[in-house]
């Protein structure tokens, strides 16, 4: 499922601040980059299953590995974890509404703290 009209979709950021943001929100990368990109991830274990909401980023300049780039945030999605075939965001997917509420609260709140640095989409 991806959430659409977050308004966190295009925010530009200064990969350390990106980080810092993200990490305050309970979104970790822990690993999940390369050069020209970069993955958060907040894991929800739930009676229903695993499911993780993830925001992600690709680089617009500079670079991943040396903490230089700048990101550009793409569309945020929540999937539900299946093993061993990996995560699946599909419609037919079908997500508790508490789940919901909450990745969305928790993106209003990613937007509000890029805000207080002056930055939006």
């Amino acid at each position: 499922m991806y959430f659409e009209n977050k308004t966190l979709e295009n925010i530009t950021a200064e990969q350390e601040l990106l980080v810092s943001v993200m990490g305050k929100n309970g979104l970790e990368c822990d690993g999940a980059w390369d050069y020209d990109r970069m993955t958060f991830d907040k894991r929800f274990d739930l009676k229903e299953g695993r499911y993780y909401l993830r925001v992600f980023c690709s680089a617009i300049s500079g670079d991943v590995g040396n903490r230089s780039a700048v990101l550009k945030i793409g569309k945020p999605a929540l999937g539900k974890y299946y093993y061993p075939h990996g995560v699946e965001y599909g419609e037919d997917e079908v997500f508790p509404k508490h789940l919901v509420n909450e990745c969305e609260q928790i993106l209003a709140n990613v937007k509000k703290d890029f805000a207080a640095y002056g930055i939006e989409a």
